[in-house]
């Protein structure tokens, strides 16, 4: 897909790898370590290209942490919404916020979750992904010469029944005539011993007792043998092209759908009443202006209660507004403290509770985004680039789901939600209307399939159910290919860095061949490099250069610019 015309390029400025510094997984004071850059503009097809080479974006500060160095490795995660089923635990999430919106019933508990998190044990996980496999099996299998199979075995049941019971009457009938003296028996007719007395053994006149399972099984072949005679009979009667038999089984009780739950019909007496709304964040639609406080409120009481974050923190009246432009002195001089903001933003994502809550903070959190919005014919209604999922009970804002739409994902941010909420499981179900959503923007748009959950953690116990969303994939460090997850997690057992391409020969597609090519953004001027090099002056930087040129491969390397001052 190509960057829409009219949009800006994307335009990066990046960091060398950055010293050890605190993790806010296992809290390791100088253990994480990620490479930096800083995004003044971003098309929605370079940064897609980012996160399937393993970066995020936090505001505008995208990162890429260093995997082989860094104390909890986080591979980027994908669902596949299309292949999606959910399970047990999901349902349950659902359940309950259906009986909460149609009766007004719930049940407070302890509902402390991270954003996503199920509470689906690994039995269940495996027995949810086994059942998977065995349908997909059955789906796939050719069917033509066993239906013939089973429609004669079951005709030959059906005569089989159809004698016994003939034989049954006959016996009967006998036995009537016995009683009032008749005569003997004609020998044409067929004696079975008659039943013994109560008590004396089983009735054999009486067919065995049959569970009401199997009564069921029994009705359905039933209908499928009447519904064979019957396309026969048709047949017979009209001239027309024999049909084939259908190349797969008709699914007779098929499970229900994300959908089936989700949209469910409330009654017309319903307690409370839910709405999801998608308002671009960036550039700020109307309504997302309209609803910014209300908004900002929920974040600032979701950080305060569940991150224990101190309300005293800056407002945007007391912050400096500078030009957003490296030629300028005071934005220049002050971009690495902002960095360091966006270090704290990072942590903020990995859970640890020095996040800030403030509306300045909240805004270049949450609310800036380097993307560029696009709105092509051919793309989904609401466009791609960055927005707010806003879900509304009652008229009033619960919980908010920041989300990217990009080319063939919808990537989730940050979830915040309002903590008097948080028996609904507002993670949980967040994700399943994100995964539902995504299906939804697929109809239209059909490369748009995948779901991008950010990071999963396998060495943070805590951070693994993010892989409870299946079937999902995670992205390999080294090779940057996708890898079901299920083949990931028994080399994560053994370690916490893994290449999973288990192919020893492959290597990176996208590794720089020719770093002449990647362009430069220097002195306002759009340069190859091998150009640049010839006119900068001072100390060469080919190192830096060719160090970003790696994490980002030699398509976004040739398509984004690189700032240089």
């Amino acid at each position: 897909m190509a960057a829409a015309l009219g949009t800006s390029p994307t335009i990066v400025e990046y960091f060398e790898g950055e010293d050890f510094y605190r993790c806010g997984y296992c809290k390791n004071e100088t253990g994480s370590r990620s490479d930096g850059m800083w995004a003044h503009s971003m098309t929605v097809q370079d940064y897609q290209a980012l996160i399937d080479r393993g970066w995020r974006r936090s505001g505008k500060y995208v990162y890429k942490p260093v995997m082989n160095q860094t104390c909890c490795p986080q591979y980027t995660i994908r669902c596949q919404p299309l292949h999606f089923q959910p399970s047990k635990s999901h349902k349950k999430v659902l359940k309950k916020m259906f009986k909460f919106l149609s009766k007004g019933e719930f049940s407070r508990g302890n509902n402390e979750e991270e954003p996503m998190d199920s509470q689906m044990d690994d039995a269940a996980v495996d027995d949810f992904v086994l059942k998977s496999k065995l349908e997909v099996q059955s789906d796939h299998r050719p069917l033509s010469e066993d239906y013939n199979k089973v429609i004669e075995s079951e005709v030959k049941e059906k005569e089989e029944n159809l004698e016994a019971k003939e034989t049954k009457e006959l016996n009967q009938s006998h036995a009537k005539r016995e009683k009032l003296g008749s005569g003997e028996p004609s020998s044409s007719v067929r004696v079975i011993p008659s039943a013994p007395k109560p008590g004396k053994g089983a009735d054999l006149s009486k067919p065995p007792c049959r569970k009401a399972k199997d009564i069921r099984k029994e009705r359905k072949r039933q209908k499928l043998i009447l519904k064979s005679q019957t396309d026969k009979l048709e047949g017979s009667q009209v001239q027309r092209e024999p049909q084939p038999f259908p190349s797969e089984k008709p699914k007779l009780n098929q499970p229900k759908s994300i959908e089936d739950f989700i949209f469910d019909t409330l009654p017309e007496d319903a307690a409370h009443q839910l709405e999801v709304r998608v308002v671009r964040s960036s550039p700020p639609s109307s309504q997302f202006k309209a609803t910014f406080q209300e908004s900002y409120q929920v974040y600032k009481r979701y950080q305060m209660v569940i991150h224990k974050d101190p309300p005293d923190k800056p407002t945007v009246s007391q912050v400096r507004l500078v030009p957003v432009s490296f030629e300028d002195p005071e934005f220049k001089s002050s971009f690495r403290q902002s960095l360091s903001l966006y270090a704290k933003y990072q942590m903020a994502i990995h859970k640890d509770t020095a996040a800030e809550c403030g509306e300045a903070e909240f805004t270049r959190f949450l609310c800036s985004s380097p993307l560029e919005a696009e709105n092509p014919p051919e793309g989904p209604d609401c466009g791609y680039g960055s927005f707010h999922q806003q879900y509304w009970l009652d008229g009033k804002i619960i919980a908010v789901g920041v989300i990217d739409v990009l080319p063939y994902c919808v990537s989730s941010v940050y979830l915040y939600y309002d903590p008097d909420y948080s028996f609904l499981s507002l993670g949980v179900y967040s994700a399943l209307r994100e995964i539902a959503f995504t299906r939804q923007l697929h109809e239209k748009t059909s490369q748009l399939s995948y779901y991008y959950m950010g990071f999963y953690i396998h060495s943070c116990p805590k951070m693994r159910y993010k892989g409870q969303y299946r079937p999902s994939d995670l992205l390999c460090p080294e090779t940057y290919v996708w890898v079901p997850i299920e083949q990931c997690l028994p080399a994560l057992e053994s370690s916490k860095y893994c290449r999973f391409n288990q192919d020893t020969k492959a290597v990176d597609e996208e590794r720089v061949k020719e770093l002449g090519r990647l362009r430069v953004l220097y002195k306002r001027t759009i340069m190859p490099y091998n150009i640049y090099k010839k006119r900068q002056k001072g100390p060469s930087d080919e190192a830096i250069v060719q160090q970003y040129a790696d994490l980002v491969g030699q398509t976004c390397s040739e398509r984004m610019l690189l700032f240089r001052s």
